[in-house]
């Protein structure tokens, strides 16, 4: 009798122990199955990019770059970029190169040239001067170059192409980086 409830007592703690075992392997399975399964919602995935934008400096003489860690969710890349632009720097000792009136209304890429289409407040609310107009045509245009696939920036104005922005520059034409 006695040898009876040891082996029942072995037996059962065996069955627990397998028992155990197994759910373990099971959750750690499933964990692992989770993680390689594709990321399938009908919001896009959030990922943090770094990009790097162009403002100008203290003394509105160049542009400087400034690395931006942003969030790329359902807008692409190159939509942050121009949003980014628009909120205007974020460190010190650098100055904004485009009005914060300006709304983007769109932007695509065709044959490596990035379609810019803002609002007339990027034209009517621009501060103006060479110096000024150089600095928001090249923040835009090096910004967008920095990208790969964007050799050059066309602007458009309410879905028009602009002839100039501040009266110095023709922007009738994509621009690049080595243009102005």
């Amino acid at each position: 009798m006695k040898r009876k409830i040891g082996l029942l007592l072995v037996v059962g703690v065996l069955a627990i122990a397998v028992l155990a075992v197994g759910c373990g392997d099971n959750e750690a399975s499933k964990a692992g199955e989770e993680e390689n399964k594709p990321h399938i919602s009908d919001e896009p995935r959030e990922e943090p990019v770094t990009v790097t934008l162009y403002f100008s400096d203290a003394e509105a003489l160049h542009l400087v770059p400034e690395k931006r860690e942003v969030t790329k969710g359902g807008e692409t890349l190159e939509e942050v970029i121009i949003k980014e632009l628009i909120k205007g720097p974020q460190e010190q000792g650098h100055n904004k190169t485009v009005p914060k009136e300006a709304k983007l209304l769109s932007v695509s890429v065709v044959d490596n040239i990035a379609y810019v289409n803002f609002s007339k407040e990027f034209s009517t609310k621009h501060w103006g001067g060479s110096t000024g107009e150089t600095h928001t045509l090249m923040s835009v245009t090096n910004s967008l170059c920095e990208l790969e696939g964007i050799e050059k920036v066309q602007f458009l104005l309410e879905g028009d192409k602009m002839a100039t922005l501040a009266g110095h520059w023709d922007t009738s034409q994509p621009l690049g980086p080595q243009d102005i």
